[in-house]
Formats: C-alpha cells, sequence, structure tokens
C-alpha cells in the first residue's frame, strides 16, 4: 500500500508543482496590484538611484564629500522634475484656454470630409458621413446654442456669495497637489537611502546570489549595476532627445503648446516600441483642429516618424546596441502585466523593471528562470542551435545566423566554434543510432547546403562596430576571439615551388554521413586564403583508383574524418595515399575532439606529417608545409589540440594537457 500510495504521489508531484508556482504567481500579483500605493514609489525610486549613480561615482572621484556628491545629484534631478511639472501645468492652462478657437476650423473639416463621404455613394462611406455630420453637430451644439432660435431661454445673471473661508479655498486648491506631493517626496527619499547604501545593498544582493567565489560574483554584480545604469542614463537622455526635437519641430509647424507635446512624448518614450507613436496622436489631432488645410498634421506624423526612425536607427545602435537585454516577445508581455498591475505608470516602467529583473536573473541561480523566460540572449548555446537547425532541415536560418557571424569573425572560426562542434553533438546521436534513417539524410542534406550557402558569402576585409542580431551577437561573444591570424595568399610565388598548381591539397573525406560536409568547410577554409584544395570522398577514389600521374602537383593530402573506423583504418588510408602519391605530405584532420593521450597514439602508429582536430589549425599546418610565412598565434585560449608535427609528438601532448 506504501509503494502504492509513494507512486501516485510522484504521479502527482507535477500537477502540485505547476499549482504552487500558479498560486505563488497570483500572491505576488496581488501583493503588487494591493501595495502599489508603496511599490510604484519604491520601483520610481531605485530607478532613479540608478540614473544618478553614475553621477554621483564621478563627482566622488573628483574628491566631492559622499553626502554633497548624493545632495547635489538629487537637488538637480528634485529641480528638473518640479521644472517640467511646473512647465507641463502651464502648457495644459494656456491650451483648455485656446481650445474653443478650434470649433469653427473643426466643423469645417468635419463638414468637408462628410461631403466627400456622401459623394462615394452608400455603403461604409456613407455611414462614415452620417457619423462626421452627427460629430460636426454635437460640437455645434456643446460649443454654442443654434444661431437664429428665438424660444432659446436667456440665461439668467445669477449672484454667488463667497461664503467660504480662506482656509476653505487653501484646502480646496491643495488637497489635489498633496497626493503627487507626497508620492514624489517618498521617491526622493528612496533614492536618497538607496544611494546612500549603496555598498550595503550590493553586498546584500551577493550574498543572495552566492559567496562561493566572492570576487567572481562581486565583478559580476557591479558590471551588471554599471551597465544598467548607463543603459537607463543613455535611454532618458535618448528619449529627452526625442522630446527636444519634437518640441522644436513643432514649434516651427505652429502646434500650440510644443513644450508639453514635447515632454509627454519623451515619457511615452519609454513604454516600448509603441510609446513614440502613442506621443504623436495629440499633436496630430490639434494640428487636424488648428489647419484649415491639411499640412500641418501630415508634417506632424513626419516629423515623429522621421525622429523614431533617426533614433531607433541610428543613435540607438551607436550608443547601447539598440538592445535592452529583453527578448521583442518579453518586452510586450512585461508592458501588458505591469499595465494592468499599476496602471500608466506600469506601463511606463515596465521595461527598466524588467531589465531589472533580467540583470538579477543572470547573477542569481535561484533567479535564472527569469533570465530564460525574458531575456534576449538564446536559450541554446550557439552548436546547439546549429545542430537543431540542421535536424529540422532549416539551413538558410542557420546561413543568415553565420552571415550575421562572420561580420566579427572569420570563416574558419565560425565552422571550428559553432558549426564543427554542432556537428560533434550530431554525430554522439548518430553514433548511438539516435539519429537514422530519414533525419539522418534531413541532417546530412541540410548541412550540406548550409556549408554551400556560406561558401558564397564574401569575406568580410573590415571590422567595424555594428549592430548583430541577439542570436549572432551571443554566438560571437560565446566563441570569442578568432584562434589563428593567418595571411592570406596574394602571389603563387610567395609559396614552394610544388604548392603553385591550381590544387596542391586534396581532402579525402571518410564515409560517415557528416564527413563530406566537414571536408567541404575545410576546402573553402583553404581556398579563402589561397590555397587551391578540391574535395574527392575516399569512396568514389576506390570507385576509380587514380594513377601516380593524377597525382602531379598534389603537395598535401588531407584525410577528413569525424571519427576514424579504427587505428587500422588510419593506416589504410595513408598507404593507398602514399602509394599514389609518394612525395605529397599527409595531414589527418580528426573532428571530433580527441583527448592527448589518445592523440599520441594515433600519431606513434599513423605516419603522417600533421595531426589535426580543428580547421584553425589544419589551415596554419598547411601554410606552414607551404612556405607561407606571417602566421601568428594570438596570446593562447582554451582550444581543441592544436597540429601536431611528426616530430613533436610528445611536448605537443604535454602543452595540451597543460
Amino acid at each position: 500500500m506504501d509503494i502504492v500510495t509513494s507512486q501516485m504521489l510522484r504521479r502527482a508531484l507535477p500537477l502540485f508543482t505547476a499549482l504552487a508556482v500558479t498560486v505563488l504567481i497570483l500572491a505576488v500579483s496581488s501583493i503588487l496590484y494591493l501595495g502599489r500605493e508603496i511599490f510604484v514609489p519604491f520601483a520610481l525610486g531605485i530607478l532613479l538611484s540608478f540614473i544618478l549613480a553614475p553621477i554621483v561615482i564621478k563627482l566622488q572621484r573628483h574628491r566631492v564629500p559622499r553626502i554633497l556628491a548624493i545632495s547635489g545629484a538629487i537637488l538637480v534631478a528634485t529641480v528638473v522634475i518640479l521644472g517640467l511639472g511646473f512647465l507641463i501645468a502651464t502648457q495644459v492652462t494656456a491650451l483648455v484656454g485656446e481650445i474653443p478657437s478650434y470649433r469653427s476650423t473643426v466643423e469645417g473639416k468635419l463638414r468637408s470630409l462628410s461631403e466627400s463621404a456622401q459623394s462615394q455613394g452608400s455603403g461604409p462611406f456613407s455611414r462614415a458621413a452620417v457619423a462626421l455630420e452627427e460629430m460636426a453637430a454635437d460640437i455645434q451644439t456643446i460649443a454654442a446654442p443654434a444661431e437664429g432660435a428665438a424660444d432659446a431661454p436667456k440665461p439668467l445673471l445669477v449672484t454667488v456669495e463667497d461664503s467660504s473661508s480662506l482656509f476653505q479655498t487653501i484646502s480646496a486648491v491643495a488637497l489635489p497637489l498633496l497626493s503627487p506631493i507626497a508620492t514624489f517626496g517618498v521617491v526622493i527619499i528612496f533614492a536618497i537611502f538607496i544611494l546612500l547604501q549603496r555598498e550595503d545593498l550590493r553586498n546584500r544582493f551577493i550574498r543572495l546570489a552566492g559567496t562561493d567565489d566572492l570576487q567572481q560574483t562581486t565583478a559580476a554584480i557591479d558590471d551588471a549595476a554599471k551597465r544598467l545604469s548607463k543603459l537607463l542614463l543613455f535611454q532618458l537622455g535618448v528619449n529627452a532627445a526625442f522630446g527636444a526635437m519634437t518640441a522644436l519641430g513643432l514649434w516651427l509647424l505652429g502646434v500650440p503648446s510644443p513644450v508639453l507635446w514635447g515632454i509627454l512624448g519623451g515619457i511615452l518614450r519609454f513604454i516600448p516600441y509603441v510609446g513614440g507613436f502613442i506621443g504623436a496622436g495629440l499633436p496630430m489631432l490639434l494640428a487636424f483642429a488648428v489647419d484649415p488645410g491639411w499640412s500641418m498634421v501630415i508634417w506632424t506624423a513626419v516629423l515623429y516618424l522621421g525622429a523614431e526612425a533617426l533614433l531607433s536607427n541610428v543613435v540607438e545602435p551607436v550608443l547601447y546596441g539598440h538592445s535592452t537585454g529583453l527578448s521583442p516577445v518579453a518586452i510586450l508581455l512585461a508592458a501588458t502585466v505591469w499595465a494592468l498591475l499599476w496602471g500608466p505608470v506600469g506601463l511606463i516602467l515596465a521595461t527598466p523593471l524588467t531589465i531589472c529583473l533580467v540583470v538579477m536573473g543572470r547573477h542569481v541561480p535561484r533567479l535564472a528562470f527569469i533570465d530564460v523566460m525574458f531575456g534576449d540572449r538564446p536559450a541554446l548555446s550557439p552548436p546547439q542551435i546549429f545542430y537543431q537547425r540542421m535536424l529540422a532541415g532549416a539551413p538558410q536560418e542557420a546561413a543568415d545566423q553565420a552571415r550575421e557571424f562572420l561580420r566579427e569573425r572569420e570563416l574558419a572560426t565560425y565552422y571550428d566554434e559553432v558549426a564543427l562542434e554542432g556537428l560533434r553533438i550530431a554525430h554522439e546521436d548518430v553514433a548511438r543510432f539516435a539519429v537514422k534513417g530519414e533525419r539522418l539524410e534531413t541532417l546530412r542534406a541540410a548541412t550540406l547546403e548550409l556549408v554551400e550557402d556560406v561558401g558564397t558569402l564574401r569575406p568580410s576585409r573590415r571590422r567595424r562596430k555594428t549592430h548583430l542580431t541577439a542570436e549572432a551577437a551571443a554566438a560571437v561573444d560565446a566563441v570569442g576571439p578568432d584562434q589563428e591570424v593567418t595571411r592570406i595568399v596574394q602571389r603563387k610565388e610567395d609559396l614552394a615551388p610544388e604548392w603553385r598548381g591550381p590544387t596542391p591539397v586534396v581532402c579525402l573525406s571518410g564515409n560517415n554521413a557528416l564527413d563530406p560536409a566537414v571536408t567541404t568547410m575545410l576546402v573553402q577554409v583553404l581556398e579563402r586564403h589561397g590555397l587551391g584544395a578540391r574535395h574527392i570522398s575516399l569512396s568514389e577514389l576506390r570507385k576509380n583508383p587514380p594513377a601516380r600521374k593524377d597525382a602531379e602537383g598534389v603537395a598535401l593530402v588531407v584525410l577528413s574524418f569525424i571519427e576514424p573506423l579504427s587505428t587500422v583504418h588510419l593506416r589504410q588510408a595513408v598507404r593507398e595515399v602514399h602509394r599514389v602519391a609518394p612525395k605529397a605530405r599527409i595531414m589527418i584532420g580528426i573532428w571530433r575532439q580527441r583527448d592527448p593521450a589518445m592523440l599520441q597514439e594515433l600519431q606513434r602508429r599513423v605516419h603522417a606529417d600533421a595531426l589535426v582536430t580543428t580547421l584553425n589549425k589544419a589551415l596554419a599546418a598547411a601554410l606552414e608545409m607551404s612556405g607561407q610565412r606571417g602566421v601568428q598565434t594570438p596570446a593562447p585560449r582554451p582550444a581543441p589540440p592544436p597540429a601536431v608535427p611528426a616530430n613533436r609528438v610528445e611536448a605537443e601532448a604535454s602543452a595540451v594537457a597543460l
């Protein structure tokens, strides 16, 4: 009975876990919603402290005392916020007084639109005409009584005696202002204490993240805080520039209250994707009411579209790469959730707050699920993504990622760190028969198609700062710098005499389903660096055995295997090559990772000039054999075992082991 009960509980555990997570989410949402009067000022205080932190740190570096630096930054922020509030109040008051004067212009435009719609005949246009007529009548009725109405009652003169006291008058004016003033005061107080206790709060966050590696955790938290502060400060500056540009443009166009629309546009632009366009709605409506024609409305729309395009596509990529660290779906979801919890303020705070949560998720293991759900970094590693796309038969998607990657790194680096690593994962599945039959054929065909597409891409001669997609940027960061910096052969005269033929390198692929794809990669890498090469499969070579005269002009033969069948198989292949091309040097490429001991044993048993496990090392060894100089090796970094010349097996194996 106990066994049956334990099995039932084990089966019900996922359901209980899902219910617990659901209850937790509902509880947290309820707390945030019911406590919004407290949490909203606290969130605003956190964001204000992140924005002011770089200013305080710079002032402290100039030997300004901490208290004075914080006080000065808070004072400047207070003056700016109060100044913006005063400008908004002044502009709104002036605009409300001018609205009645636009009645005749609106009526004329509505009549014109109604007549135009009626001329289109019956259908939706006629219904639109009726609606426009009713709208014009409503505006006229609200603004003033109909002219010529003889029986319209005349207004009576009413005298109101002011019996209210001075205290009541002051209360009527001051009470509506108490709530925003109190909220503003709480925000300032929170920001001051967060700035004062910055180091203590950082230490508590490090304690939450874990103290196993204190140095690395501290560096990560400090780096995350600096990046977040810089990002928020840049966003504030960009949005302020958007507000200034639109305010100046609206003033030149003659739209009333341009400062008001500039401030609102800058604030609304914190709403992702649609904030800038929402801010254009009211100015366009006002331009419709002010201008008897349509030019002001059109130019207002052009102004907002141009400002948004300029900042989104030019300024933001230069300042912070256009990326907030959030996926587009996460940004929209966060905006919806925070708007439901905290209303319009939550909509504006959605992106900054979610950025804070994602940063916490990247450095606190217990909150890692937040980064997975909302971050813009791929959930899988670049090799895993490559393998998944090959399995799905989607080489074009992988080619698009490769195109982005090659803007920052060399072709050999992409093949070694992304494609070849992905094929190693694939080989594991193929070896245990998890991938076979139709799926294996799809994998093989997709990989060959990808390699052919990537081979047509031109190499990037210039390294410039460009905006990469999140996936390509993650791949570039994951692989690090190029492993080898090699010269491209410019002239045949720079090579040894036996290497000056059209195809001095012959690459022979094994019988594995993935061997031809890797061998084609090697051929492309060699040709891109000026070494002529061609690809032949071992099975094809054995069906049509070549004569010695066919091997004339061949200086190097590369035997390419994901994993050879056995050492005997390798030795037999080497003997066949020596029999056909006795003067050619032999390189063996075993592309699956092998440990140094196995490499040493293979080198001892197989007589070859070089043994390599990466395309970068194969390229470096081939250039060295060809007499081409100028191969520069950067500082060492963790990498697969390098090329192993025959006379240096022991030393090379020891170096790899270290």
